[in-house]
């Protein structure tokens, strides 16, 4: 009992110990999960305009990219009818008539919406056939030409649509990779060489546009090859191919209007948006506040529009009237700013650009936090997405479709449960290989553990980080924790040498174990720079 009681008031043990709950609590496992998860809602979909009956928001919204899988919101009942699972909701849903009223109940909210009938365009076409007359001068009479024009159909398949894309409810916060639950991979390739700068400003531009598209699990990043090519890699979890190319090849458009006028679009209208910090930052005439409930910053950007669109601007301006609001002046109406006909945000304007033809204007706004901290960090973040806003309506260069995988979900469960089956299997086969090598039971069942806590924090930092776990990181956690059984081993080894040759130069045995596991490491690390 002494040695158990040892064990635990060791500092190392405890601290490992509050490590693998916090894994835990990272990953928030729960087997017993129910109901549907929001993946994505359509723009302009029955479920976007959605009356909410518990609360004053209009609409189900698509979850935020950067939310963990057990937050999201689940679908527990249609029409008061449980909804466990996604079989149960595809199987109500078959159900349900077009145009009629329905309840929606998830875990945030009770929804009201009306469904809408699925319109679906065909491969099957329609022949139309046109007669045309023209006098031909030749045979000297009136010629007729028939002509069979292709038209592309639409019907109702008689179903229902509510404009939501779901899965079963998550169990835990890890977040798999398009292995593991299916989706498309696009790999798209710039017409020109970006720099450094460009090439993050298109990346934050294109995840800005698909969310703005209600698309919430895509991964957006850089990748290149040997021969120093630049690609776009993206992965649209749920989506299909042909739906993520048709996607990823619209332009967009941008615009920002007074009322009803469009003063400036994306492109040639917008020359320059700030985004150093000599020009964009917390402003520096107003800086940060208290306010009732924390701290209130402003941040304060500048901007360059052509000659036509400041002109544009100043017509617009220039018959409004000028409102006090919080010891400022601003113009009656607001600039709106619109993303692919989607409302994005809006802002105020300033009094002193009334009917001026500025091209040089600043763009302003604000951030809250309970803490000046926090304040700080949520107005940089709203510049930031204003910033991404002005900047995605043209994007910087032309892409081009490299290549595009389209992978099933069918086969994500099967090769997950494959793996675990593995690893476990490892973990089990280095056990007996190190009892049958020491032949005690207490060098085993601690390395053993070891292994096991080992695989639990690599899981719950994954969970905590948001990295997705895919075939790489699984084969990763299962080299790192390969890696660390070697270590043990060589460090149990010099110790248990020890105790037979009853030589206690510990400070010389651990100089051993160390130097046998850097060796190891570097050589590891050598093995991979070139996989990176």
């Amino acid at each position: 009992m002494g040695k158990i009681k040892k064990i635990f008031t060791n500092w190392r043990i405890v601290l490992a110990l509050i490590v693998l709950i916090l894994a835990i609590a990272a990953v928030n496992p729960n087997p017993w999960a129910e109901g549907a998860a929001i993946r994505s809602v359509d723009k302009d979909s029955p479920a976007s305009l959605a009356i909410s009956s518990d609360s004053e928001e209009l609409g189900i919204t698509s979850p935020k990219p950067d939310i963990s899988p057990r937050s999201r919101e689940r679908i527990l009942s249609i029409n008061n009818e449980p909804v466990t699972n996604v079989d149960d909701y595809y199987r109500i849903l078959d159900k349900l008539k077009p145009n009629r009223t329905i309840h929606i109940r998830t875990n945030k909210d009770l929804y009201k919406l009306v469904t809408a009938p699925e319109i679906i365009e065909t491969n099957e076409t329609e022949i139309q056939t046109i007669t045309e007359e023209f006098f031909n001068e030749t045979i000297n009479q009136t010629v007729n030409i028939t002509k069979n024009i292709t038209v592309n159909k639409t019907i109702e398949t008689g179903n229902v649509y509510l404009g939501l894309s779901v899965y079963d409810a998550p169990q835990h916060n890890i977040r798999k990779g398009l292995e593991l639950q299916g989706g498309t991979r696009v790999l798209l390739q710039p017409e020109e060489e970006l720099s450094q700068e460009e090439i993050g400003m298109l990346i934050d531009n294109m995840k800005y546009r698909l969310n703005v598209y209600g698309i919430s699990d895509v991964v957006v990043r850089k990748a290149g090859d040997l021969s120093g090519n630049q690609y776009v890699l993206i992965e649209i979890a749920g989506a299909k191919e042909e739906e993520a190319q048709d996607l990823l090849a619209q332009q967009g458009k941008f615009e920002a209007k007074v009322g009803n006028i469009t003063v400036f679009r994306g492109g040639s209208d917008i020359t320059y948006v700030c985004r150093s910090a000599d020009c964009s930052g917390i402003d520096p005439s107003v800086g940060c506040g208290e306010v009732a409930d924390g701290y209130v910053c402003r941040f304060r950007f500048a901007i360059s529009l052509s000659p036509e669109a400041a002109q544009r601007q100043a017509n617009a301006t220039k018959d409004l009237e000028v409102i006090t609001e919080n010891n400022n002046e601003y113009l009656s109406e607001k600039l709106y700013l619109y993303l692919d006909n989607a409302l994005v945000d809006e802002l105020n304007i300033g009094a002193e650009l009334k009917g001026r033809a500025d091209t040089e204007i600043a763009i302003s706004g604000s951030g809250a936090g309970l803490t000046q901290q926090e304040a700080v960090l949520d107005s940089l973040e709203n510049m930031k997405r204003l910033q991404t806003i002005l900047i995605t309506g043209s994007l910087p260069v032309q892409l081009n479709v490299v290549e595009s995988d389209n992978l099933s979900p069918l086969f994500g469960p099967e090769m997950l449960r494959n793996a675990i089956m593995v690893g476990l299997l490892a973990i089990l086969a280095v056990g007996v290989v190190v009892f049958i090598r020491f032949r005690r039971l207490k060098v085993t069942i601690p390395m053993v553990i070891t292994m096991l806590a080992e695989v639990a924090i690599l899981i719950g930092i994954a969970a905590f980080i948001k990295w997705n776990i895919d075939f790489a990181a699984i084969a990763g956690i299962l080299i790192a924790v390969g890696t660390s059984v070697d270590h043990q081993v060589v460090i149990t080894d010099e110790t248990l040498k020890g105790e037979v040759s009853q030589i206690y130069d510990w400070k010389k045995r651990f100089k051993n174990a160390f130097f046998i596991i850097v060796a190891a490491c570097l050589t590891t690390i050598v093995a991979m720079i070139p996989l990176m």
